[in-house]
C-alpha cells in the first residue's frame, strides 16, 4: 500500500505541468548568500578556522608559501613544522571540508 502511494505521488510530481515559475513538490531557497571572502590565503583560512590555529599563520607562510599547498598538505609534514597534534587535525578537517566545497571561511564584518 505504501509502494503504490509514493509511486501515485512520484507519478504526479513528474506529469504535472510546468507553466507554474516555482516547480512543485521542491522547497523555496533564499536568495540572499552569505558574506564569504572572495580570495582565500592560508591568514584567512586559519582565522576562519580559529580555536587557536591562527597562531601558526607566520610558520606555514614561511615552509608551505601557497595555500594550494596547504590543501595538499599531509600530517607528517605539519607534524615536522612543530604544529600541535589538535590543531594538526583542526587544519585537516577543515582542508578537506574547504576541498569537498562544504565549508568556507566567512567574511569579516565591517566595522565601522
Amino acid at each position: 500500500m505504501a509502494w503504490r502511494q509514493i509511486l501515485f505521488f512520484n507519478r504526479r510530481l513528474i506529469s504535472a505541468p510546468s507553466n507554474s515559475s516555482v516547480p512543485t513538490g521542491f522547497a523555496s531557497f533564499s536568495s540572499k548568500s552569505n558574506p564569504y571572502i572572495v580570495k582565500v590565503g592560508i591568514p584567512e583560512f586559519l582565522n576562519g578556522v580559529g580555536k587557536g590555529v591562527e597562531t601558526h599563520v607566520e610558520k606555514l607562510e614561511s615552509e608551505i608559501g601557497d595555500f594550494s599547498k596547504l590543501l595538499l598538505t599531509r600530517t607528517l609534514k605539519l607534524k615536522k613544522l612543530g604544529i600541535p597534534c589538535k590543531h594538526r587535525k583542526l587544519i585537516l578537517k577543515y582542508t578537506h571540508k574547504y576541498r569537498l566545497g562544504l565549508w568556507r571561511p566567512r567574511a569579516e564584518p565591517v566595522k565601522a
